[in-house]
């Protein structure tokens, strides 16, 4: 079983490699192999292509690398806490919570008066989708404790993702032409309109929260048998949720504050992870989980590229066939 483990890891790290170099290559002006390890390794490359794959291309493919990465893993710690396969940041009302952040600041500042600039609006951007994210799943989180049903679950997810759209229509109405085009482009999900000085605040947010998540691992396995065998086993649950609330709450918060909604990744990989490694220990599955939705987002992000379309849409063509998949194996739970 660890042969086969690692032989998949190298796989995969080799396929995030070949499908980084393939994402830079890509695009509106095809660039040649050579240009692109000229470029990366300080040869000679014209300074035009140069700027194109160090400024916007290499940092796209960075942030599909970390996105992926985080939308993955904060999808494995919710369907392990929640002991539901179809838990995800999407589906139990996360990413609606840090949208509705996201549109509180972007539609309502200026309908305050309160002016934007650019490091003002990053801070705030990804402040009010950690307090939307961190509050929905709070919410979610203090209600599975009591209801055990998972239908009851997921419909109550759904619920909030329906009264957090009310208000951002609401919000929508009332707010000026500019601030409302800014809040639609958002909505459609974008890895390239995250900047460089964004990146310095998107990379350690995503550090920070793979960082909880690895301090989860232990605690994690434990919870596969249920809260009352974690704490036979001398396993501080109240501790357990907080870290995994935190690190949900940075990983999926940042990602959908800039980057936006990015659906069905953090619900469908984890499964894909499980199937590809044939395993249930989170020492392995972390890791797993972070990779594959790091290949997953690579590739959608190529795709999306070649036909021109928001690489939302993508994401939903890749992870529907996986949560039908998902659904009909687990019968049980509909």
């Amino acid at each position: 079983m660890r042969q086969r483990s690692a032989i998949l890891f190298t796989v995969l790290a080799i396929a995030i490699a070949l499908l980084l170099a393939i994402d830079i290559m890509v695009g509106s002006v095809g660039i040649a192999i050579g240009d692109v390890w000229a470029a990366l390794t300080g040869g000679d490359c014209d300074p035009i292509t140069r700027k194109i794959i160090l400024d916007i291309r290499l940092m796209k493919a960075i942030v599909a690398i970390l996105a992926g990465a985080a939308l993955a893993v904060s999808g494995l710690q919710m369907q392990t806490l929640f002991r539901n396969p179809l838990a995800g940041p999407y589906v139990l009302g996360v990413s609606s919570g840090a949208s509705l952040g996201v549109a509180i600041f972007i539609l309502g500042a200026p309908l305050l008066g309160i002016a934007s600039t650019s490091t003002f609006s990053s801070l705030g951007t990804a402040g009010a989708a950690w307090v939307g994210a961190a509050a929905i799943l709070t919410v979610v989180a203090a209600v599975s404790r009591r209801i055990k049903d998972i239908m009851v679950i997921l419909i109550l997810g759904m619920m909030v993702s329906s009264g957090v759209s009310a208000i951002v229509q609401i919000l929508q109405y009332l707010s000026a032409e500019e601030a409302l085009k800014s809040f639609v482009i958002w909505t459609m999900g974008s890895l390239g309109d995250v900047t460089s000085a964004q990146l310095a605040l998107v990379a350690p947010a995503v550090i920070a929260g793979l960082t909880i998540s690895v301090a989860a691992i232990k605690p994690l396995n434990l919870l596969l048998m249920g809260e009352e065998y974690a704490r036979t086993m001398g396993a501080n649950i109240q501790r357990t949720r907080t870290l995994i609330l935190l690190s949900t709450t940075l990983l999926a918060g940042t990602v959908t504050a800039f980057c936006g909604p990015i659906g069905f990744i953090g619900l469908a990989i984890p499964h894909v992870a499980r199937i590809l490694f044939r395993e249930a220990d989170h020492r392995t599955l972390m890791p797993a989980s972070a990779m594959t939705g790091a290949v997953a987002l690579l590739l959608c992000n190529i795709v999306s590229k070649m036909l021109t379309l928001p690489v939302n849409t993508i994401t939903a063509l890749l992870g529907i066939p996986i949560v039908v998949w998902v659904v009909i194996r687990n019968k049980n739970i509909v």
